[in-house]
Parts: C-alpha cells; sequence; structure tokens
C-alpha cells in the first residue's frame, strides 16, 4: 500500500532534480549575457509623425541626428535633450522650414563598443502660432 506513494515521490523528485538543473542552466546563461537581449535588438531611429529621422550615428563623444521636418508648416527647434542621460542636450534655436532637412550634433559620452538606447525630446515653436510643442523619439544604435 505504501509502494503507490514512495514511486510517485521518487517520480516527483526525479523531475523536481531535471528542472532544476535546466533553471541553473538558464540563469548562468543570462548571467554571463548569452541571453542578453540587447544584442538582438535593431538599430533604429524613430520620431512622431512629423519629424523625421532620416539617419543617425552615435560615437563616443556625440549623437548625431539628420532629422526633416515634416510638419506641413515651418518650425523653430529650440533644443533637442537625450532625456536619459544627464549632460546631453543642445539648446541652438534652429529655423527649419517645411520639407527642409538638419543635420544635429548633440555633445554626449557613450562608451565605444557598447549599445546606445535612449529617449530623445525635440522642443520646437510652431513659426505660425508660435505655440510651444515637444516630441519624444527613440534611438537605438551601437556606439561607435
Amino acid at each position: 500500500m505504501y509502494k503507490k506513494g514512495q514511486a510517485a515521490t521518487e517520480f516527483l523528485m526525479t523531475y523536481g532534480w531535471a528542472i532544476l538543473v535546466v533553471v541553473v542552466a538558464i540563469a548562468a546563461l543570462a548571467y554571463f549575457g548569452v541571453l542578453s537581449p540587447d544584442q538582438f535588438l535593431p538599430e533604429k531611429c524613430t520620431f512622431p509623425p512629423g519629424i523625421a529621422c532620416i539617419d543617425y550615428k552615435i560615437t563616443s563623444s556625440s549623437v548625431e541626428l539628420y532629422l526633416q521636418n515634416s510638419m506641413g508648416y515651418d518650425i523653430t527647434i529650440n533644443s533637442i535633450n537625450i532625456t536619459d542621460k544627464s549632460g546631453c542636450a543642445n539648446s541652438t534655436n534652429v529655423d527649419l522650414v517645411n520639407g527642409a532637412e538638419i543635420l544635429y550634433t548633440i555633445s554626449c559620452s557613450s562608451t565605444s563598443g557598447s549599445k546606445f538606447k535612449s529617449d530623445i525630446k525635440v522642443s520646437y515653436v510652431n513659426s505660425a502660432t508660435n505655440i510651444s510643442h515637444s516630441k519624444i523619439g527613440n534611438v537605438v544604435a551601437k556606439v561607435e
């Protein structure tokens, strides 16, 4: 009568040890960075409609963004801030007519070879109405 209980306990213990070994193996892979999702993320530069990110380059000393005004009206860019890092901002006023493109350089230090992932806030003024707006974009790229 007790042999059924012993067989069930041995069965559960065997599978328990097997599951424990698998969990430890996955934890070790994650600890050493083999399963790091940052290595598999594609590079991208996206902004909400109205400001197009044509091209970008991240270096160890700067972030370069090639932006296009596709709002349908002229704007004045007041500042571009990298929200995740302190001291990474450029507050030069730049007039940008509708359809125009500009290369914007932001001084910011990053570790060469690492992955750069940050939100970028563009503050601008509608030239026709003088109303301030801001849009937040996202850049994910490898630091060159």
